[in-house]
């Protein structure tokens, strides 16, 4: 879960919809009393915090955070306008994990979401995830049909933990060129395409649960649902 603490109405729910479609669950706060609220009955993996809000800002809420025992570690990254450099040196000296200068783009933000989880995923256990025969062990970076392990690259590994993760729903492959290559990634669409087929004949019989979206994309459903695919 991302939390996106901003005023701002149309640049909050720009951040949550880019976040979802790229597999994130998130929410949107528009000031502190809700972001407070929302943190003490259920704690996100990380929190992008606008620094000019109203009523508390961005620092003093950060400050708190880091005080927190309960919430010191959650990774924050701090949103500051383009030419602040003292508010960017502040947030970062108060303990922000990372910065977005305003205005960013979408899949800017996603780049620099998935960076600061990879740097602070060490501090938490994370969770196998196990969909049919197919079982993803993100603490050994391993993957296993059926109790037997087999041989992934990074890109097809990231592939399926994303379509496990999310049972059901449809991504496009812009979207997972962006959410696996990342926002820099300049190659075709095609790509996924191939990677997916790779996959497939990889996980043998359980490939068949990665559904073709035609014309759209690709997503994994459950072995109740799994079909043939083209």
């Amino acid at each position: 879960m991302i939390y996106c603490v901003e005023d701002d109405s149309s640049i909050r729910e720009l951040m949550v919809y880019t976040l979802q479609a790229s597999g994130f669950e998130a929410r949107g706060f528009s000031d502190s009393a809700a972001f407070w609220k929302k943190l003490n009955e259920v704690k996100p993996e990380l929190v992008i915090l606008d620094i000019m809000l109203p009523g508390e800002d961005g620092i003093s809420i950060l400050k708190k955070l880091r005080a927190s025992p309960a919430a010191k570690e959650i990774p924050v990254i701090m949103a500051t306008a383009k030419d602040s450099e003292y508010d960017t040196v502040i947030g970062l000296d108060c303990g922000a994990d990372d910065y977005l200068a305003k205005p960013f783009g979408m899949m800017e933000m996603i780049s620099r979401i998935k960076a600061v989880l990879r740097r602070s995923a060490p501090k938490k256990m994370l969770p196998r995830i196990q969909c049919g025969d197919v079982v993803i062990d993100e603490v050994m970076h391993t993957v296993l049909v059926k109790g037997k392990k087999i041989s992934l690259t990074l890109k097809e590994y990231e592939l399926l933990k994303l379509l496990a993760r999310h049972i059901g729903q449809v991504f496009t492959r812009e979207i997972l060129l962006a959410s696996v290559w990342g926002a820099d990634y300049s190659g075709e669409t095609r790509t996924v395409d191939v990677h997916i087929g790779t996959l497939r004949t990889k996980l043998g019989t359980a490939g068949r649960m990665i559904v073709t979206v035609r014309g759209v994309g690709y997503k994994m459903e459950g072995p109740e649902n799994e079909r043939e695919n083209i």
